[in-house]
């Protein structure tokens, strides 16, 4: 029997228990309502999202979508996972690592040669390439949308514009979380319309780089998870589906909808207040932030096509993708890992960040069996 939908505030909602609550159906969330409901279907679970599915102002749906196997080995077994329940949903296309420098297992870029390549980048600077035929992208969208489909058709409930407040334990021990139904009015404000009291066994936090503070704030628990915005320029030059995803640096270029999306990488959290702006490039304002112009200054002498006309600039932040991306573990060594972690008897958190893309389900999957077991 399917679960029940709430997407606005008038479809009527009382107060209510759970077996579990889980707070953010993003990837991570979606994936692990999924995997509870296949492993123990017979436990009652709400999936509580703030906005629409696949969280659509959040980091899921402007998610890169690129797996590789070129991981630690620590997170070696957790990409092949990951690669496995993703199935249909990887488009192996292959990805190519470029290097100004001879390196182990890198060849001369000739031996991945094509017209396609020319338009890219200059082999003069990049004449070293290593191809990982096993790599390919796919929609995190569209997979986290088929994650909470799967739930919801497994009998999990699912509620929409809701803000979630932890307000730790009853006398029971049970878990409670205030539900803040949220709606818009006439002049287009967002409003709270109503506040509803849930109970749970146990609540999972998965609101991605908002997790952390959500948990400080309702439990007073203070984590080592850092955040960062990352955004993610369009580049309109020409791809297709069987084009390979370029990565130099750090930087990816993502074959996109016909173009590039241009990946950077994440190079320290941002400070807590930090308000994304645009920069100036030759002294032009442009939507680029600072660390964004650096990843392209950076790679503009390899990846030559950068510099040319395709790199969508904008005119201001808000006219470049972007979203808050979580920083697990950022202090410590090895970190940056997607987790979960119990942080009381009736609390979890589950983060997945900038390397979700090639472990993240696989970290679900392992939470659920933890949470089930």
């Amino acid at each position: 029997m399917s679960g029940t939908v709430w997407a606005h505030v008038g479809q009527p909602f009382e107060s209510a228990h759970y077996d579990l609550v889980i707070v953010g159906a993003g990837r991570m969330g979606a994936a692990l309502a999924r995997s509870v409901r296949e492993l123990a279907p017979q436990l009652s679970l709400l999936l509580a999202e703030e906005g629409g599915l696949p969280n659509e102002e959040g980091a899921t749906i402007l998610a890169p979508g690129v797996w590789h196997a070129d991981v630690p080995p620590s997170q070696l077994a957790r990409a092949e996972k990951t690669r496995a329940l993703l199935g249909d949903a990887l488009n192996v296309c292959g990805l190519i690592d470029l290097s100004a420098e001879a390196r182990e297992g890198f060849s001369p870029v000739s031996q991945v040669w094509t017209p396609e390549l020319a338009a890219l980048i200059d082999p003069q600077v990049l004449p070293f390439a290593r191809l990982d035929t096993r790599a390919g992208t796919y929609s995190a969208g569209s997979v986290t949308l088929a994650s909470a489909n799967a739930a919801i058709h497994g009998g999990a409930d699912l509620m929409l514009n809701v803000r979630a407040e932890l307000c730790g334990t009853d006398p029971a021990g049970r878990a409670q979380v205030q539900l803040h139904r949220l709606s818009v009015t006439n002049m287009h404000e967002v409003i709270v319309a109503q506040s509803v009291m849930v109970t749970a066994g146990r609540v999972i936090v998965a609101a991605g780089a908002g997790g952390p503070h959500l948990a400080e704030v309702g439990l007073g628990t203070v984590t080592p998870h850092r955040t960062a915005y990352r955004q993610t320029p369009r580049l309109e030059v020409g791809s297709t589906a069987g084009s390979p995803v370029l990565r130099h640096a750090g930087l990816l270029l993502r074959p996109r909808d016909g173009g590039y999306t241009v990946v950077p990488p994440i190079v320290h959290p941002d400070p807590w207040g930090y308000v994304p702006t645009g920069g100036r490039l030759v002294g032009v304002p442009v939507g680029l932030r600072r660390e964004t112009l650096d990843a392209l200054l950076d790679n503009m002498d390899g990846l030559s096509v950068l510099a040319g006309e395709g790199l969508v600039l904008g005119r201001s932040v808000a006219d470049v993708p972007g979203a808050w991306v979580a920083l697990p573990d950022w202090n410590v060594e090895g970190g940056g890992w997607p987790l979960w972690q119990r942080l009381d008897a009736a609390h979890w958190l589950l983060l997945g960040g900038e390397h979700a893309d090639l472990t993240g389900l696989s970290v679900a999957r392992e939470l659920a069996v933890e949470l089930t077991g």
